[in-house]
């Protein structure tokens, strides 16, 4: 044995350090950037955005409320939170879900769908600004293969594990 314990850890290089930090960073920002956008253009955080489109593309624009949460990666109750909210607003309506008693489904309203239309511009218009505007196609092409293999390890990591969105 060389003495070395396989339980220590694997400290980041300071080349590692500096792109984690950068990486952390401009998703911060990043983030920042969209729900300032959304927030003066739409009345709405970026979170709120992000569940309606997802209502918009589902089949007759309902979803089950634990499945708008998985893919919001949001717990329930957060969502719920959300929804009430969006309710407000008149947005979105829960309807009870016809196939199990227990279940709630989301329903994205004709005027939430006519603010998603008129927001979506906007929107799009920041995220082309923050990211594809600045790079080339060629990192525009890396981009999408780092991410893609993030997801997929992450994925992975995360069949068994006991996620928020998952209970």
């Amino acid at each position: 044995m060389n003495g070395a314990s396989t339980d220590e850890p694997r400290w980041l290089t300071d080349r590692e350090q500096d792109i984690w930090r950068s990486y952390r960073h401009a998703t911060t920002l990043l983030e920042d950037h969209l729900d300032r956008q959304l927030q003066r253009d739409a009345g709405m955080p970026h979170i709120y955005y992000g569940l309606l489109v997802q209502l918009s593309q589902a089949p007759r624009r309902r979803m089950r409320m634990t499945e708008l949460a998985k893919g919001a990666k949001i717990t329930r109750s957060r969502l719920s939170h959300a929804v009430a909210r969006l309710e407000k607003n008149g947005w979105v309506r829960r309807e009870d879900c016809p196939s199990d008693k227990r279940g709630q489904n989301a329903y994205l309203t004709d005027e939430g769908f006519e603010v998603l239309k008129r927001s979506a511009p906007g929107h799009v218009a920041a995220v082309r600004q923050a990211i594809f505007d600045r790079l080339s196609p060629e990192q525009v092409e890396q981009l999408g293969e780092i991410m893609r293999v993030m997801t997929d390890g992450l994925q992975e990591c995360d069949a068994n594990a006991d996620l928020p969105w998952l209970r």
